[in-house]
């Protein structure tokens, strides 16, 4: 039994959804989403209620049936609200700049690295060392940070690199001098 995917979601006000044969336009304040899904889902409508059912009980179904709950709620989500990653830049002389939709990174490297950002994506860069990426699709917005932190991702000795916001870096122990 999924729990995940019996629940039911609540349409926010101002959100509009089509379903035309499992192609599901999500429209909002904040935009449009689309997105097709498996035909052994039914996705159905009431009033400002979500709901999917699966046709069998095979266990491929049973795992879509979560994952369209899900990804249906990110839509949602997304469309009213919004997603936001948040990372930051440790390191001397480690830094970004915005110029158009490009994302310029000075990591330690001998040149400078640069990011071109996707369409539907906004960035901001309050502080050379903050980052700020938001958009409407989830996948989006987390695959943006994901990419951006790879260039540099934190080492455990002094913690530089690119992080998330609130990400913890397991620090590990220098040489120990002189045993």
């Amino acid at each position: 039994m999924s729990r995940i995917g019996n629940r039911i979601l609540t349409i926010p006000a101002g959100v509009e959804i089509k379903n035309n044969s499992n192609v599901v336009t999500v429209k909002g304040p904040k935009g449009e989403l689309t997105q097709k899904f498996s035909p052994l889902i039914d996705i159905i409508v009431e009033g400002s209620e979500l709901k999917t059912t699966r046709k069998n009980e095979v266990k491929h179904t049973k795992q879509l049936h979560g994952t369209t709950n899900s990804l249906l709620q990110g839509m949602l989500t997304g469309v009213s609200e919004g997603f936001v990653k948040e990372l930051e830049i440790v390191g001397v002389g480690y830094r970004a700049a915005l110029a158009g939709n490009k994302i310029n990174l000075s990591l330690g490297f001998s040149h400078p690295v640069e990011y071109i950002v996707p369409q539907g994506i906004t960035v901001e860069i309050p502080k050379p060392t903050e980052i700020k990426i938001s958009g409407i699709d989830k996948q989006l917005v987390g695959e943006v940070a994901a990419n951006i932190r790879g260039y540099r991702r934190p080492e455990p000795y002094k913690g530089k690199g690119v992080k998330y916001k609130n990400e913890k870096i397991i620090r590990k122990e220098g040489k120990a001098a002189g045993k």
